[in-house]
C-alpha cells in the first residue's frame, strides 16, 4: 500500500511538474515588445534604465538629431530634453544613475564627439569631455559610479582611445603604452554603446571590427592587455564584434555584417572561461546583432534591424522573439528595453 500510494504521489508531482514546466515554456514563447514611444525623427541607439526609489523603471533615450528623452513612470509618459549646443549631435550613448543624473555621449568626427553630465534631471548638461583632432571619434560610454566612468574612442596613432574620470568632472585619457596596436582599419562600432564593457572587477572589455574582429581585455585597469580572435564576420568595414555583455567568467559577443543583416552566419559566440577560448553559437540568432545585454547570470538578449532572441545557456543556444528593428538593449532589474529608429522604445513583456 505505502509503495502505491507514493507511486500515486509521484506520478501526480511529475505531472505537475510538466504541466508547471509547459507553462514556463509558453509564457516563455509568447515574450513580446511593448512599444511605448514612437514617432520622434530620430535613431535611438542610447538607452540606460534606473529605479526611482520605489522599484519603478525611468528610463532614459538617446540618438540621432539631439534627441533625449525621459520617462519617470515605466514610459507611460516621456519628456524631451534640450541639450544647449548639441541640437544636431549623434546622442549613440547614455548612462543614468536616477532621474536626476546622467551622463550622455554623442559620436561624430572631431569635437562632434562630446561627453555630457546632468545633475538636475536634464534641465541642463555641462560638456565635460571634447577634442577637436580629425581622428577623435567616440564610440561607446559605460561607468561603474556616478563618479568612475569610462568611454571608448577609435585608435589614434594606432591606439585605441580610453578616457576616464574618477571624479565625475574631469576626463583624461588612459595610458594605452601596453595596449596591443590596431590593426590598420580596425576599428570600434557605435552601434548601441555596448561594445566597451567595465565590470564590477574593474575589468576592462572592448569588441572590434573591420579587417578583423577581436576583443580586447585588460584585468589591471590598463596595465595590460591581451588580444583573442572573435569566431564573427570579419573582414570588411562593416563587419565584426559589435557589442559584448560580460556576466562573472561568461562573456557573449554580438555582430556580423550590418549591410549582409539577414545573414546569421558569425553573429554570435560565447566564453565561459573570461575569454581565453571562444565558442560560436551552437544556433544563432536570426541574423546581425547590434547590441547583446544581460542580467546576473546565463540570460543574455541580442538584437538587431531584423529582429532580437534570447538565450538562457550562456549564448549557446538562440530563440527568436521579434522580428522588429532595434539599435540598443538594456537589461537589469527593472526590466529588459530596446530602442530603435524612429524614436521607438519598447519592454519586454
Amino acid at each position: 500500500m505505502l509503495a502505491r500510494i507514493t507511486g500515486m504521489t509521484c506520478s501526480r508531482t511529475l505531472l505537475l511538474l510538466m504541466l508547471l514546466a509547459s507553462v514556463f515554456i509558453a509564457s516563455a514563447e509568447a515574450q513580446t515588445w511593448n512599444v511605448v514611444a514612437s514617432g520622434i525623427e530620430t535613431n535611438l541607439r542610447g538607452v540606460s534604465v534606473v529605479g526611482d526609489g520605489h522599484e519603478r523603471a525611468v528610463v532614459w533615450a538617446s540618438g540621432s538629431n539631439g534627441v533625449v528623452i525621459v520617462s519617470k513612470d515605466e514610459g507611460q509618459h516621456w519628456k524631451r530634453l534640450t541639450v544647449q549646443g548639441g541640437e544636431t549631435l549623434d546622442f549613440r550613448g547614455i548612462v543614468a544613475f536616477s532621474e536626476s543624473t546622467a551622463y550622455l555621449m554623442s559620436s561624430g568626427e572631431g569635437e562632434k564627439s562630446r561627453i555630457y553630465k546632468t545633475t538636475d534631471g536634464g534641465a541642463s548638461w555641462k560638456l565635460q569631455y571634447s577634442d577637436d583632432r580629425k581622428d577623435f571619434f567616440l564610440d561607446a560610454l559605460q561607468c561603474l559610479s556616478e563618479t568612475d566612468c569610462y568611454a571608448l574612442g577609435d585608435p589614434m596613432d594606432r591606439k585605441f582611445v580610453l578616457p576616464r574620470t574618477k571624479d565625475g568632472e574631469h576626463w583624461e585619457q588612459m595610458p594605452t603604452a601596453a595596449m596591443p596596436t590596431a590593426l590598420p582599419q580596425e576599428g570600434a562600432f557605435a552601434a548601441s554603446n555596448s561594445c566597451l564593457r567595465v565590470d564590477s572587477k574593474k575589468r576592462i572589455y572592448f569588441v572590434t571590427g573591420g579587417p578583423a574582429a577581436r576583443m580586447f581585455h585588460s584585468g589591471d585597469m590598463g596595465a595590460t592587455w591581451q588580444v583573442s580572435e572573435l569566431p564573427l564576420a570579419k573582414g570588411n568595414p562593416s563587419s565584426g564584434a559589435f557589442s559584448i555583455a560580460v556576466s562573472r567568467e561568461n562573456i557573449v559577443v554580438a555582430g556580423g555584417d550590418y549591410r549582409n543583416a539577414e545573414q546569421s552566419t558569425e553573429s554570435a559566440a560565447y566564453s565561459m572561461d573570461g575569454g581565453a577560448t571562444w565558442q560560436r553559437a551552437a544556433l544563432l540568432p536570426g541574423g546581425y546583432r547590434s547590441a547583446v545585454a544581460s542580467a546576473e547570470g546565463t540570460r543574455f538578449i541580442v538584437a538587431g534591424p531584423n529582429g532580437s532572441d534570447v538565450s538562457n545557456d550562456h549564448g549557446e543556444h538562440w530563440k527568436r522573439i521579434d522580428s522588429g528593428n532595434w539599435n540598443a538593449v538594456a537589461m537589469n532589474k527593472f526590466g529588459t528595453w530596446a530602442v530603435g529608429p524612429k524614436g521607438t522604445v519598447a519592454r519586454l513583456q
